[in-house]
Order: C-alpha cells, then structure tokens, then sequence
C-alpha cells in the first residue's frame, strides 16, 4: 500500500463530521485541522525530547502523554475514545512528587540547563501553543473540546515545566534565574 493518496493536494483533508456521521472535506487550514496540528506538532516534539531523555522514570512518563495526546487528537478529529480527569491527577501527584525534590522557585527561570531540560521547556511552550488553539477551537459553534481535555493541556504545560526543572536538578546544574531590570 502506497502511503500518499493524492486527495489532499488541493488543500483539504478528510474528516469525520459528528454531525452528518459522515467523512467530509475540509480545508487544510482550518481551526480543527490547526488545532490537530498543534497536538501532532507537539507529540512529535516529545519523540525528540524522549531522544535526550537519560532519566528512565520520566521516559515513561513522557510515553504515557504521548499516548494521551494521541487520544485526545483522535477525540477532537471526532472518535468516542473516553478521557477522563484522572489522567489530569496523574499529572498532578507526579508535578507534586517532583516539586517536592526542588528547591522553592521565587523568581522566573531562563529555560535552559541540559539538552534534556531545554527541550522540556520548549515543548512546555509547545503545549501552551496547543492548549490555546483549543480553547480557540472550543469557541467555535458546533464543536465541542471537553473540558477534561482544557484541563489536561493546561496542566501538563505545569508538568513538563517541573520536568524540566527537575531534569536540571538531577543534572546537578542551578537554574538560572531571571531578574528583572528595575527601570529609573
């Protein structure tokens, strides 16, 4: 089987539309077609992060989300997988877990650290990116993006922040923290 199809050269994709419980056309650039993006463009961002990853309890961690984004991907692409809030409380005990090995963050810190911590941190901004297209999308009339779904995104940009944090912890590295400068 050949994977290219040659339906999308014009600029639209198939979809499964809840509504008519058919498959239609739509165009490549629209918000539920931007919003899937979002989500494979960070998912595919985390296979990167996974490459560096040298902590082997937060390889397995980060599997688990890639696994969630794809659920949530196929959701909003119109399937009836279930999703519920306990995948937000799993990403709330470990956030906790974590923080809890950290030093007490005062100030803002400049992402960075190791290869490992830089890449948690832009896929954090990745997942804020994701999060706001889906708001975005869940403004829509006739859509419909599950609040479980809001508040996942929204909290595991939290999470792969403290990942982040802790990746440089466990690097034996300080953050670098960032102070503002005071105008006259």
């Amino acid at each position: 089987m050949v994977i290219y199809t040659k339906r999308g050269d014009k600029g639209e994709t198939s979809m499964y539309d809840k509504a008519s419980a058919q498959r239609v056309r739509v165009s490549k650039d629209s918000l539920k077609v931007e919003a899937l993006g979002t989500i494979d463009e960070l998912n595919s961002f985390l296979g990167v992060t996974l490459s560096f990853s040298n902590i082997p309890e937060i390889t397995l961690y980060l599997k688990e989300v890639q696994r969630n984004l794809l659920t949530i991907g196929s959701i909003t692409a119109g399937s009836k997988l279930k999703f519920t809030s306990l995948e937000t409380k799993k990403l709330e005990k470990t956030i906790d877990k974590f923080e809890g090995d950290l030093p007490v963050l005062a100030n803002f810190i400049l992402p960075g650290g190791t290869t490992f911590s830089s890449h948690l941190h832009y896929a954090r901004a990745l997942c804020r990116r994701t999060e706001r297209r889906m708001v975005t999308l869940s403004k829509v009339k006739g859509e419909k993006v599950r609040p479980q779904i809001l508040t996942y995104l929204n909290r595991l940009s939290d999470y792969l922040f403290m990942l982040g944090r802790y990746a440089i912890h466990d690097a034996n590295l300080k953050e670098e923290v960032w102070v503002g400068k005071k105008t006259k």
